[in-house]
């Protein structure tokens, strides 16, 4: 009886892996390009549709966390409270982006902004401390994620849509490097 070793920390295993899992592979890619197609040709019903994703997961995260807060019986008072109240205000964020997914989204571009920004500080002050060599580079690093960051606050529907731009366009091209990389079919051979 053939059995394939599938599993293994062995790279040699990976032919077979691929063989038993090829249709799987195959049917995630072509997903992944009409997903990138369709964000591309839909850009505005894509990113409401992402939207309102995140709005679910929200809520699903929020009642998680009231869930967690009052089963849990290992945690402290306090830190029960703290998860309830912030598993409240995580559902109400969901409720929101369920509400008014168009907000949501600048909500989201702020966030990034925010993000890089705080990223971009850190970077310049680890340069000019010289915590990372070399320094010019974080330097750089920080003032284009800082620029990133400001762009982000002061044109967020620019933001969201460069960024479903760019994702579309990158689940496209990994999708099809993953339909023409796919080796040929594998014979699995027996341990």
């Amino acid at each position: 009886m053939t059995s394939p070793s599938v599993g293994s920390a062995n790279p040699g295993n990976a032919p077979a892996f691929i063989a038993i899992h090829r249709g799987e592979v195959v049917a995630l890619a072509v997903i992944g390009l009409l997903l990138g197609v369709i964000a591309l040709v839909w850009p505005g019903a894509t990113l409401v549709t992402i939207a309102i994703l995140f709005g679910i997961y929200l809520v699903a995260s929020g009642i998680f966390r009231i869930t967690v807060a009052l089963i849990s019986h290992d945690a402290t008072t306090s830190l029960r409270w703290l998860s309830a109240i912030l598993g409240i205000l995580v559902v109400a964020a969901g409720v929101y982006c369920l509400a008014s997914p168009e907000r949501s989204l600048a909500v989201l571009a702020f966030v990034i902004g925010f993000g890089w920004v705080a990223e971009g500080v850190i970077d310049i002050m680890a340069g000019v401390q010289g915590v990372v060599s070399p320094s010019w580079l974080a330097l750089a690093s920080g003032a284009v994620s800082i620029i990133a960051g400001i762009v982000a606050y002061l044109l967020p529907g620019l933001a969201v849509a460069t960024f479903l731009t760019f994702g579309a366009i990158l689940l496209i091209v990994v999708s099809a490097s993953t339909l023409l990389t796919l080796p040929r079919r594998y014979t699995i051979a027996s341990s």
